[in-house]
C-alpha cells in the first residue's frame, strides 16, 4: 500500500474515501469525535458518521477517527440509581476471582483469568 501523506488525507468532498476526510487536527469546528462530544456532555444520538480524520503513520495503516455533527448531537442520558447499581454489580464481578472466589480488590486481568495469587501460586509460597 502506498504511504499516505498529510495532503492525501485532505478530501472534504469525499471523492477518494467515500466520506469527507480531513488530516489530523484540520477538521471543521462543527464536527467532533465521540470523546469530544462527551466532554461537551453530548452523544451522537443515532446519527450517521459525518466525516473522518486520518493520521498517517510510517509503517502502518493510518489512524482513523470518525466525526459527528455537533448540531445533531443529543445530551448524554443521566445516570439513574438503577444504572449505578448495575454498574457497581458489573465492576464487582470483574474483581471476583473465578478460582478462589475472593474479591481481589482490583479488576482481574483477562490475560491471567484469575487473581495474581491464583495465577502464580509458586511465587506466593516463596514470598
Amino acid at each position: 500500500m502506498k504511504r499516505l501523506t498529510l495532503a492525501d488525507c485532505f478530501d472534504p468532498d469525499g471523492e477518494r474515501f467515500g466520506i469527507p476526510t480531513y488530516p489530523w487536527r484540520y477538521a471543521p469546528d462543527d464536527l467532533a469525535t465521540r470523546r469530544q462530544l462527551r466532554v461537551r456532555g453530548l452523544r451522537p444520538g443515532g446519527q450517521d458518521i459525518a466525516a473522518q480524520i486520518l493520521r498517517p503513520r510510517r509503517r502502518r495503516e493510518p489512524l482513523t477517527a470518525y466525526l459527528y455533527r455537533v448540531d445533531l448531537a443529543r445530551p448524554v442520558r443521566p445516570m439513574t440509581p438503577a444504572r449505578w447499581a448495575a454498574l457497581a454489580k458489573a465492576n464487582a464481578a470483574r474483581r471476583r476471582c473465578p478460582e478462589c472466589g475472593r474479591d481481589a480488590g482490583y479488576v482481574i486481568p483477562t490475560s491471567l483469568g484469575s487473581c495474581v495469587t491464583c495465577a502464580f501460586p509458586e511465587e506466593q509460597c516463596a514470598a
